[in-house]
């Protein structure tokens, strides 16, 4: 027993850690059937380790994206030194500074019974409160083995998490009648980024509406996926920055979205610190949510209890729908979303089960061109010329932006302006002015403005920002 504990206890000093010795009386013990335990692990990293009880010892695995419960798919078992059997009840708090810190909960166990034990693979059944089924783990090189469940999955309806999925979007309108205001709930207009979050294992995966993915940029926000677990998750939300007021600003937001190095993104994320808001569920747990009424998503979203440093789940309102756009008007944000309570999720659509209420306008634009500046921006462009793309597939001139720019908005775009320079116009029936230069109609820019011309033009407008990520070709008017 000395010589299998032996690399246990050089790892650990029991006057600092809660974890046993591995001195018990009994530690040698034979049950009528071998046990098992899996604990989730809380340490620099999120794990599992699966322990089986073997020889007076636990033989274990650190497991970390946790235990497949379908054969299409095989994970990751890292062997570790064999630990006592006292460990089998262990739940704790490990202290910082030792080895293997963080908390450790007991995620299941139960008994198993061994098929196969040999040096280089282990066949067995479990038969626990949540793991049950056959299972092996083989070695393919030194201490790493992969885990790989051979029976069918254990709930016969598993449907395997999406790889990508579009997210809904919502036409532009007004708030329904009084009357059937009741069939709608409403949630307030976040002034961000959407973004879808998939999470497994407790991994997380942040993508943008064009499957973009912008992990990277927000790593306040990768702390989510080892809240959520074990559990496999899709989540529908916004990623928003928040100005001194405390309301969301697409503005503020910039100065995260256009940084290239991890470095840049450290030394902004504390002067702006994102968050998400989490307004849908699409998967859970081996089940699409797609297809489930909205009302129904938002129940199980509720059920998981997402509310952290820098995550939420807002609230929403069924009914009374324009008590909350004059709430919004009151503290100056952009609008209300009603979805009607019925509604399945469509992906990729853009349904009039929800529709956005602006209080202030904003529309993607693609920017065609610029016009040269004057006084103080003489070296640079004075107005952005944008459009955007007709049923033709034709990109209609909407106007010229000249305000709204900080110089850290000239710099990058007049930066990002040279390289797409082009002698023609990309803009077709009406034209900007004689003096025009014009680019490729690559980039897309977000604008607030008062309202459409009769001409087609856009009445005062304010630059916002860029919108990296955007498609320029499917950038059309929003016609309300």
């Amino acid at each position: 027993m000395a010589d299998k504990l032996a690399s246990y206890r050089s790892k650990r000093d029991p006057g600092q850690t809660p974890e046993p010795g591995g001195d018990a009386a009994d530690a040698g013990a034979v049950a009528e059937a071998p046990r098992f335990v899996v604990h989730e692990h809380h340490a620099r990293r999120l794990h599992w380790d699966l322990r089986l009880e073997r020889e007076g010892v636990l033989i274990s695995w650190a497991i970390p994206k946790g235990i497949p419960d379908d054969p299409a798919s095989n994970r990751l078992a890292v062997h570790v030194e064999d630990h006592p059997l006292e460990y089998i009840d262990f739940e704790g708090e490990i202290p910082a500074g030792q080895y293997g810190a963080g908390k450790v909960e007991i995620w299941d166990s139960g008994t198993y019974v061994p098929e196969k034990f040999h040096r280089d693979e282990v066949i067995v059944n479990f038969e626990g409160g949540r793991l049950e089924g056959k299972y092996v783990l083989f070695q393919t090189r030194g201490d790493d083995w992969m885990i790989h469940r051979m029976d069918p999955p254990q709930d016969p309806d598993h449907e395997p998490p999406p790889d990508h999925l579009e997210p809904m979007l919502a036409r532009p309108g007004e708030l329904p009648p009084e009357s059937e205001q009741q069939r709608w709930a409403f949630e307030i207009k976040w002034d961000g980024i959407r973004a879808l979050a998939y999470t497994e294992g407790g991994r997380l995966r942040l993508e943008n509406r064009n499957g973009r993915d912008i992990t990277a940029k927000y790593p306040e926000l990768r702390a989510l996926g080892p809240e959520l677990g074990s559990r496999a998750v899709v989540l529908d939300g916004e990623i928003v920055a928040f100005d001194d007021q405390g309301r969301p600003s697409f503005e503020r937001l910039q100065a995260r979205m256009h940084l290239a190095s991890e470095t840049a993104v450290k030394r902004r994320m504390s002067e702006v610190p994102a968050a998400y808001m989490i307004f849908d569920l699409l998967y859970l747990e081996g089940r699409s949510t797609l297809e489930l009424p909205y009302e129904r998503r938002r129940e199980l979203l509720a059920g998981l209890r997402l509310d952290g440093p820098h995550w939420k789940t807002p609230e929403h309102h069924v009914g009374d729908g324009d008590a909350l756009l004059e709430q919004a008007r009151a503290l100056s944000l952009e609008g209300v979303v009603a979805k009607r309570l019925d509604a399945r999720y469509e992906p990729g659509g853009r349904s009039g089960a929800w529709r956005k209420v602006k209080l202030r306008r904003t529309q993607e634009l693609v920017v065609g061109g610029w016009l040269g500046g004057k006084g103080s921006r003489a070296q640079g462009f004075g107005a952005l010329l944008v459009g955007h793309y007709d049923d033709s597939d034709r990109l209609v001139y909407a106007g010229r932006v000249g305000s709204g720019f900080k110089q850290a908005d000239l710099d990058r775009v007049g930066a990002l302006l040279g390289p797409l320079e082009r002698a023609e116009s990309p803009f077709e029936g009406r034209q900007p002015p004689r003096e025009s230069h014009f680019v490729e109609p690559e980039l897309v820019v977000e604008v607030a403005f008062a309202e459409w011309t009769r001409a087609g033009t856009l009445r005062a407008p304010s630059f916002k920002g860029l919108r990296d990520g955007s498609d320029p070709r499917a950038v059309t008017r929003d016609k309300r």
